[in-house]
């Protein structure tokens, strides 16, 4: 058996993009930062986001149904900060700016790119649950991602225009 301690330090050895992940109930925006995410389909595009079961946004998109992928640009850490705050721990003085897909879904602005996603299951696995999506609507931007490694938030270099 090994440690929770020792089993996160081996997954930060692996470089992960960072996102976050909203939901609309009855007309507020819930969030939460995260990297369990994945490509799982091209035909039909299907998404996977992985929520633990203490997290609010568990409960929020069980009831909605729908979850929003947002792949944080380089230039975008402290949204990743803000969202990965308990939301008693939350300060307001970060204004998040959205834009709404067709289907209402809250995208944030400014990301490299967010998908509108409908929940089609849920697997529940240990302490998480790995939600499976259908993506309904894409918006995609030009830019670095914000990588998180070894308990960092780095960036990569930019490439010479």
């Amino acid at each position: 058996m090994t440690s929770q301690s020792l089993f996160k330090e081996a997954w930060g050895k692996f470089p992960t993009g960072v996102s976050v992940i909203t939901t609309v109930q009855n007309g507020k925006i819930h969030g939460m930062s995260a990297n369990g995410i994945a490509s799982v389909s091209l035909d039909p595009p299907l998404v996977l986001v992985c929520i633990g079961h203490r997290r609010n946004s568990y409960k929020i998109v069980q009831q909605t149904k729908r979850f929003c992928i947002n792949i944080l640009r380089d230039s975008q850490q402290n949204l990743a900060e803000y969202y990965s705050q308990p939301n008693d721990q939350k300060k307001n003085d970060i204004s998040p700016a959205f834009r709404f897909s067709s289907n209402g879904a809250a995208m944030l602005e400014n990301c490299i790119a967010s998908m509108d996603c409908n929940l089609i299951t849920e697997h529940i696995s240990g302490d998480h649950s790995i939600f499976v999506g259908s993506v309904d609507e894409i918006k995609i931007d030009n830019g670095n991602p914000l990588i998180y490694h070894n308990g960092k938030y780095i960036t990569l270099p930019k490439s010479p225009s």
